[in-house]
């Protein structure tokens, strides 16, 4: 939806409704179930505000209907209600509100950042789409660019944006069939990847089952019947492990909360099993959140398997070795005395906030009861830092197919030096050498995986020690962008062949422009008087660099620009 044509100026009665909603201080009746959880996590909020920016909000949004045929205000009233649950500061609420003003109304970015601040203005700016007849079929790549720049200064934008996501997918029904899928698709490549980066997992459960309904509808209904099936079928037997369970700690002196957690639906279709062999183990999971520090964690392990017999391929330890996204918790599986396997989470209380949370339950932390942040923003998660690196030489299709790579499933590998990295799965030695560095991979020549040799399109695995072996001159080959896993890779091997290529197209232009005037020379007198930077510049070239490539190129040739203009013609007699 683009912004009505509109003359600010001239509406007076526009600026009035808008100069009545500034002034509001108390919250209007549908805001007042936001506003009401919003004091729940921040006693002290300024609620003045909140319902100014609800004010404003609708006051810009009135003439707007969404898909439904219901008033627009509905939608960003939900994003933030949805913020508001998951505990979010002032100031991020006051964004989501308003964060479809700049976009779809007359109300520009300056006219929000002076009434709401800087800090409203970052975050809505973040979130607001690149024009789109400005850059055409790139649009969508350009702005989940300008997103993740963003992000750089306030990682609060991507949270506006999966929340904002999460509500387009709950009323996703009133599309037609194609955007349905369009839309479902593009979250499932981008936005779950992105909440499970951030650790958001409250966000990434809603919106796998969101998409899984839409993109695989006949599966996920049998699934949630299924599911629902089992669950019914099995409750005293899953009631009686968690009392087990309890005991179990309690026999070890160990404080702890044991809470049965339903997977959801996108978890239990996606994790291999036949939905007509699912037993209880398969549609829940046993939460033990331990009372003290994390080495508590480790007692009810042995409580656990102290009862039942552990697989120990199946044991994993997220507090010696923290997951990328803040993560930390022991998983395992046991086998039960009916032969059935439970998979147990063990984790402390703060774990188990970040583990719904993620890099909110730190946005937590940083806010005061008044709802607003009382210190610095942390540091960059490494996998953002790693994304805004490469991002910057991409395009915008590069880009797209990039982040959908990075943002996968990741492994760590080490080099011989001791050097930790995080690389998406079925990354190669030659991801590794960009990784380390783009000089590096430019100048790969061969690895060794692990002590031995390997192909540069092998796939690393995790827990692997690669040593990279260079040649002294750069030149990638481009056979690697057909195994190359990582943005950063790719985006390099293709800018390194497209900076030769250009610096070839320059050069052939050169020397066709010093054959068309005669020689070195007299290309060498054009270029010194500045006649030639003339003639390119009235061709719509800046530089002669750009005139040679394009000359090098064939888009224009000497006879189309090389010719005197007419100022420059003699006169007849």
């Amino acid at each position: 939806m683009g912004a009505p044509d509109v003359d600010v100026t001239a509406s007076t009665e526009w600026w009035r409704g808008l100069n009545q909603a500034k002034a509001t201080t108390r919250p209007a009746g549908e805001a007042e179930a936001l506003i009401a959880e919003h004091l729940r996590w921040y006693p002290k909020a300024d609620v003045a505000l909140l319902a100014r920016a609800y004010a404003v909000a609708d006051h810009l949004h009135r003439e707007q209907k969404r898909k439904s045929g219901e008033p627009f205000i509905i939608h960003p009233l939900a994003v933030a209600t949805i913020l508001a649950e998951l505990g979010l500061d002032t100031a991020t609420l006051v964004a989501a509100l308003l964060h479809d003003t700049v976009e779809d109304t007359p109300f520009s970015l300056g006219h929000l950042a002076a009434e709401f601040g800087t800090e409203v203005g970052v975050m809505v700016d973040g979130v607001t789409k690149v024009d789109r007849s400005m850059y055409g079929s790139a649009a969508a790549g350009e702005t989940f660019r300008k997103m993740v720049v963003a992000a750089r200064d306030d990682l609060r934008v991507l949270l506006i944006k999966l929340a904002d996501r999460v509500h387009n997918l709950r009323t996703l029904q009133f599309q037609p069939p194609h955007k349905r899928v369009k839309i479902a698709k593009g979250t499932r490549e981008l936005l779950v990847p992105l909440a499970e980066r951030l650790g958001v997992y409250k966000l990434k459960r809603e919106l796998e089952d969101l998409c899984f309904e839409y993109l695989e509808t006949e599966e996920f209904e049998h699934t949630r019947e299924r599911v629902a099936r089992v669950r019914d079928e099995t409750r005293y037997e899953t009631d009686s492990v968690a009392t087990a369970l309890r005991d179990s700690l309690a026999s070890f002196r160990v404080k702890a909360d044991v809470d049965v957690r339903p997977r959801h639906l996108s978890s239990v279709f996606h994790s291999g099993s036949p939905l007509v062999d699912l037993g209880p183990s398969a549609t829940v999971r046993y939460l033990v959140v331990v009372r003290g520090g994390e080495q508590n964690a480790y007692l009810a392990l042995g409580a656990v398997h102290g009862r039942w017999q552990p697989i120990p391929a199946k044991f994993r330890d997220f507090i010696a070795s923290p997951k990328y996204n803040l993560y930390k918790a022991l998983h395992t599986t046991v086998v039960t005395e009916s032969g059935r396997r439970v998979q147990i989470i063990i984790c402390d209380g703060r774990a188990q906030q970040v583990s719904e949370y993620g890099i909110i339950a730190e946005i937590h932390e940083r806010t005061g009861r008044d709802g607003r942040l009382v210190s610095g923003r942390t540091t960059d998660p490494e996998w953002l830092t790693r994304l805004l690196r490469w991002q910057e030489g991409a395009s915008a299709e590069e880009l797209l197919e990039g982040v959908r790579t990075d943002l996968a499933d990741s492994i760590t590998v080490l080099t011989v030096n001791g050097q930790i990295l995080t690389l998406p799965e079925g990354s190669t030695p030659v991801d590794v050498a960009y990784a380390l560095d783009n000089e590096i991979g430019d100048r790969f020549s061969a690895a060794t995986v692990n002590g031995r040799l390997a192909l540069p399109s092998a796939q690393v695995r995790e827990g692997d020690t690669v040593q990279i072996i260079t040649k002294a001159e750069p030149g990638p080959d481009r056979a690697w962008l057909e195994s190359a896993r990582t943005g950063k890779a790719r985006v390099a091997i293709g800018a390194w062949y497209r900076t030769r290529a250009r610096e070839k197209a320059e050069g052939d232009g050169r020397r066709a422009v010093a054959e068309y005037m005669g020689g070195d020379r007299r290309l060498i007198e054009a270029e010194t008087s500045g006649d030639l930077i003339g003639a390119a510049r009235r061709a719509g070239y800046v530089t002669l660099e750009d005139f040679y490539v394009a000359m090098g190129y064939g888009q224009v040739t000497p006879e189309d620009v090389l010719v005197p203009s007419p100022e420059e013609k003699p006169e007849e007699e």
